[in-house]
């Protein structure tokens, strides 16, 4: 094998370890996030239904306070019916007096009604606040994963491209430019083997000629198909396949 091709094929996989981290490091913000709002939409839901308890207590003030009201009437209306002579007068503050009490009697009701979904919110509070908890514990442990594994891929990163100058530098510049022309424009596979007479990249059937020259190893051959890099190898089949 050409020392050249030796040399691209080491910076090939270099940089194909370098997209790697890249990719992974790019997926880590998204995961970070996603996480975070699974732990806040847990805690959209805990708010939810604790506003819920106090909308419930709230209506139950507001009927009590009803009640109250309306039991302030009848005993107005007691008095009145005590400082009345008037048989019509007594007659209309007796009707007036039934018909707060039935109000009372519904406002009861609904406070029954209330009380019965007070029970339930209150339940739902505390289903709710464990869960939260549950999700914040788990969302603060696998963020605390992540920016572990975020810090290390850094590490990789600032090493990889470190030494990759230096394998860079290796090739000569008008090989090195055609390499990473063709990486910017094909992804990570660059410099590829020939196998059964056909292009490692694109696996389109190589002319004869292509063959023959690149196994020579006398100068550097491209596929005329793709334009990737080709290399022989000795173990490698160039027979085409049937």
């Amino acid at each position: 094998m050409q020392e050249i091709i030796e040399k691209l094929l080491v910076l090939q996989d270099r940089d194909r370890k370098i997209l790697r981290v890249t990719q992974e490091l790019a997926h880590i913000g998204p995961e970070r996030e996603s996480l975070k709002a699974k732990a806040a939409s847990t805690q959209s839901s805990l708010e939810a239904a604790k506003l819920r308890t106090r909308q419930i207590e709230s209506e139950r003030k507001q009927r009590d306070l009803e009640i109250e009201a309306k039991k302030s009437q009848i005993e107005k209306y007691l008095n009145q019916q005590l400082q009345t002579r008037k048989n019509e007068e007594y007659k209309a503050l007796t009707h007036e007096i039934e018909m707060a009490k039935e109000v009372i009697f519904k406002i009861e009701d609904a406070e029954i009604v209330l009380m019965e979904q007070a029970e339930v919110a209150a339940k739902e509070v505390v289903r709710a606040t464990a869960e939260a908890a549950a999700a914040k514990q788990l969302v603060d442990d696998q963020i605390g994963q992540l920016n572990a594994r975020e810090e290390n891929l850094k590490k990789d990163f600032a090493e990889l491209t470190g030494s990759r100058t230096a394998l860079a530098g290796a090739v000569d510049d008008p090989t090195r430019n055609r390499y990473e022309r063709i990486f910017k424009s094909k992804g990570e596979n660059v410099v590829v083997g020939v196998e059964h007479s056909a292009c490692g990249g694109c696996h389109m059937k190589l002319p004869t000629q292509i063959v023959t020259t690149c196994r020579a190893e006398a100068e550097i051959v491209t596929c005329p198909n793709c334009g990737r890099i080709l290399y022989y190898a000795r173990d490698m089949i160039l027979t085409a396949a049937d």
